[in-house]
């Protein structure tokens, strides 16, 4: 559940889309297979129709990166947003193995459990990753593909050999430092004016979150998702590809090395954009999904 003191640094919250989607963030006990404990998961869920779809956040992010595209998608769809095992507001239960396999076995439990229908499933940056491995675990659940600015083709750098203490708590209070913090979001915009004091906010109230720290040294060490590239080919559901012309987290290569290895992908450039068009172009990013689906 949310602590109090996140609930009181809600109260600064400014954008619109922001306070209108903090509110609605309800929480799902979901259990894990070989984990007696389950686990309070924070998610949200509007509208009702048609195909699923069901939107995955990036690292160290959570549902609200999803802030500005949710109110551009109609009540006649069925769209829900979850906080991946280990982020966002989901609880982290103490000695828990965050890795990609686990979060894979979270995520599927979510979907049988609220879901329960083949769905859309979109992964903007490290939640494209996340995806990609849900869709090959899982292809019974899923029936079309959407990757935003996505991980998963690049090999990540081996840093979870160097997270021992106390390097690793080191490490988290580096990434926790609020400047830190927004020099990343400037630079995830094309128009560095977005990264607001609201969407910094956003992108730090996880941050008061029991055993975050742990659990962002604890997916570190597992390795984190790897490479995906070689896999593609067992994807057979339709795919779209969504990039910002301006990315300079992951740059744009990988846009084209997506779409020559997902068989019958479709590639669409968003213009004017960095690495999260979700936040950016949030418009023409759901305009592009809407027409896809």
């Amino acid at each position: 559940m949310l602590s109090s003191a996140i609930i009181a640094a809600a109260q600064q919250l400014t954008e619109p889309t922001s306070i209108d989607l903090f509110p609605k963030i309800k929480f799902q006990p979901v259990s894990i297979a070989g984990d007696a404990l389950p686990v309070a998961t924070s998610y949200v869920q509007q509208g009702q129709g048609g195909t699923p779809i069901l939107l995955i956040h990036g690292f160290d992010s959570s549902l609200l990166e999803f802030r500005r595209l949710l109110p551009l998608l109609p009540a006649e769809i069925e769209v829900w947003a979850v906080d991946l095992l280990g982020f966002g507001f989901s609880e982290r239960l103490p000695g828990l193995n965050y890795s990609p396999q686990l979060i894979q076995a979270h995520l599927y439990q979510f979907w049988q459990t609220m879901i329960q229908r083949p769905m859309v499933i979109v992964g903007a940056s490290m939640g494209g990753a996340t995806a990609i491995d849900f869709t090959l675990a899982h292809p019974e659940a899923v029936a079309k593909l959407v990757l935003i600015d996505s991980a998963g083709f690049t090999k990540p750098p081996a840093t979870g050999k160097l997270m021992f203490p106390p390097i690793d708590k080191l490490a988290t209070a580096f990434l926790s430092n609020r400047s830190v913090r927004q020099k990343i979001s400037q630079a995830a915009y094309y128009d560095p004016a977005w990264a607001s004091p609201d969407a910094q906010l956003c992108a730090a109230l996880h941050l008061q979150c029991e055993n975050w720290s742990n659990a962002v040294i604890a997916f570190t060490k597992s390795g984190g998702y790897g490479y995906y590239g070689d896999r593609l080919t067992n994807i057979s559901q339709p795919s779209l590809i969504l990039w910002g012309a301006n990315d300079k987290i992951l740059g744009i290569k990988d846009a084209d090395q997506f779409h020559q290895n997902l068989p019958g992908s479709q590639l669409v450039w968003i213009e004017k954009c960095g690495h999260v068009p979700h936040l950016e172009q949030p418009q023409i990013t759901a305009t592009a999904i809407l027409n896809w689906v």
